[in-house]
């Protein structure tokens, strides 16, 4: 597989110890990889805005001026798909990971056995992800990973696509769109979809998004929906 990892820590032989144990781990699972260095995350958010193609990001979570859950937090408004890791020397920070979907904390000094477990399931989760749908909208049609679509909302013959780069809308049945979709998905109301990723917490009368969006859950469907948030997690 290609792919495309950034090393974003401000000690040098952190990185270097990254680097190294990376260039191994590809080489072992005929990985092609371009591993990119930065010394701080403002040099990261530069390429990542201008180029917006990294697969796995290596991030220090204490950095001077940007840190590394800042930058994520920045990456994700724009992805649901990149794998984050974030590297720190200490455990009180793992719960500010749950709000960019972190896939895993390792604690300094990171050891090849606990990294390559990680770096492996990193992959399984890209292969999975690049799963894509196209969406005929008025103008053009376009490609839109699974991993990005937040919640379908119908209105009468048209379906609002919401993805975390925007909201597209395309003349289709619910139903129809509805097909193309994975059991990362779950209908909460006859006229929505939600992504079980994106779902922040549920009521009996509606599901809150991380992005702050509501969506009403149909009458009698609490359970059902809590069950398959269980599974999904």
């Amino acid at each position: 597989m290609n792919l495309k990892i950034a090393i974003c820590d401000d000690d040098a032989s952190q990185r270097t110890n990254l680097y190294d144990m990376l260039t191994l781990w590809a080489r072992r699972n005929r990985h092609l990889i371009e591993a990119k260095q930065y010394a701080d995350a403002r040099q990261f958010l530069f390429d990542y805005h201008e180029e917006k193609d990294f697969d796995i990001l290596l991030l220090d979570v204490e950095m001077p001026q940007i840190s590394g859950i800042e930058a994520a937090k920045k990456v994700r408004l724009e992805s649901a798909a990149v794998q984050i890791i974030f590297i720190t020397g200490f455990y009180e920070y793992f719960s500010d990971g749950f709000d960019v979907s972190a896939l895993h904390y390792l604690i300094k000094p990171v050891h090849a056995a606990k990294l390559y477990p990680v770096l492996d399931k990193a992959v399984g989760n890209l292969s999975y992800r690049q799963r894509s749908v196209w969406i005929a909208t008025a103008d053009e049609d376009i490609k839109v990973p699974l991993a990005d679509i937040c919640y379908l909302e119908a209105e009468n013959v048209y379906v609002h696509v919401h993805t975390v780069g925007g909201v597209y809308r395309t003349r289709i049945s619910l139903a129809k769109f509805s097909e193309q979709l994975d059991d990362t998905f779950f209908k909460v109301h006859r006229s929505y979809v939600v992504g079980l990723k994106y779902v922040k917490k549920i009521s009996r009368k509606e599901v809150t998004l991380i992005n702050g969006d509501t969506v009403p859950v149909r009458r009698g469907m609490y359970d059902a929906v809590h069950a398959a948030l269980i599974r999904y997690l």
